[in-house]
């Protein structure tokens, strides 16, 4: 059941890019995607029964792999910069256009 409730918010952040027109709509739809994908990865990387892997003399046991946490980390900061950069991009693209739905600035744009 959790893992379908992953699948649609990936496909709801897909669907929303591909059908939204608003450009801030799709910035946010890619948002949710990612979400999506970062929770799936989790779950694919979750395992019952292991330990944090810290020393402290305990005897050996099942330990949780920590290269699963760092890319996530690293997938959060790198989602968070670039939807960061969109936003930088679309709000100087407003500044030349009165409106942010994509039809309309194709139909505005002239090479």
């Amino acid at each position: 059941m959790l893992y379908a409730c992953v699948y649609a918010t990936i496909l709801l952040g897909f669907f929303g890019i591909l059908l939204k027109e608003n450009l801030v709509m799709k910035i946010i739809a890619m948002d949710v995607m990612s979400t999506g994908v970062i929770a799936l990865f989790l779950l694919v990387a979750a395992h019952d029964g292991t330990y944090t892997p810290i020393v402290n003399g305990a005897p050996p046991a099942a330990y949780a792999d920590p290269v699963p946490q760092a890319v996530i980390l690293t997938a959060i900061v790198i989602g968070f910069s670039i939807q960061a950069l969109m936003l930088v991009g679309v709000m100087k693209l407003a500044r030349d256009n009165p409106t942010l739905e994509t039809r309309a600035i194709e139909q505005e744009y002239r090479p």
